[in-house]
């Protein structure tokens, strides 16, 4: 098992992505898989540091994104593309689909400029599978209120999370080949059934 795999975790914050990454990771290792698990904003010691940034940082939706876009850039370099290069299985929560679809369609920034930055940052490197976490904004703030204090994004309100829902629909209608739509309102097992599906399905190792 050598073939490298690019997958991203996306969603609205509270839909439990980031708790199924992880298993994800502890099953994909039993498998036999070499793998890198990390994060955007993050994933590398100048990333994280624009991580603290945009989470606590007042700050407008361009520079939002020329952080996010900034922190991107060393990821790919420094962590991503080496791993991928040494045939690892790259699992990353959130991507590029997060920046369009909080800083797009959550902020209501130009989607034009974003392509633009992603063309210039990613110079044509997409995950090869992404699991998008569904759930209603309501009940991911319910979740939210009972694991942690909101930073800045976690403090907006449900209006901000409907556009921010919306705009990883509108991503994954646009690239259905490369999304896979995860129920994550379900109780944690079946929410990390249908992951182990999806991968079993779509992952290079499906044939095996």
């Amino acid at each position: 098992m050598t073939a490298s795999c690019f997958i991203t975790f996306e969603g609205i914050d509270g839909a439990g992505k980031s708790t199924h990454i992880h298993s994800t990771a502890s099953w994909l290792r039993a498998q036999g898989r070499q793998l890198l698990l990390t994060r955007e904003p993050g994933g590398t010691p100048l990333a994280e540091a624009l991580r603290s940034l945009v989470l606590q940082q007042p700050m407008d939706a361009l520079t939002e994104s020329l952080l996010v876009f900034a922190a991107r850039r060393d990821h790919l370099q420094q962590a991503i593309e080496p791993a991928l290069a040494r045939g690892e299985v790259v699992l990353c929560d959130r991507f590029t689909d997060a920046t369009f679809a909080y800083q797009g369609s959550g902020r209501g920034f130009d989607h034009t400029v974003l392509a633009t930055l992603e063309a210039w940052v990613q110079q044509g490197r997409q995950p090869d599978l992404t699991l998008w976490f569904d759930v209603a904004p309501a009940v991911a703030a319910q979740r939210r209120a009972a694991a942690r204090a909101a930073d800045r994004f976690e403090a907006e309100d449900l209006a901000f999370f409907d556009r921010v829902r919306a705009g990883y629909a509108a991503r994954a209608a646009a690239q259905p080949q490369r999304f896979v739509r995860i129920d994550a309102a379900q109780a944690p097992a079946d929410v990390a059934a249908q992951v182990q599906a999806a991968l079993m399905a779509q992952g290079p190792w499906s044939a095996r």
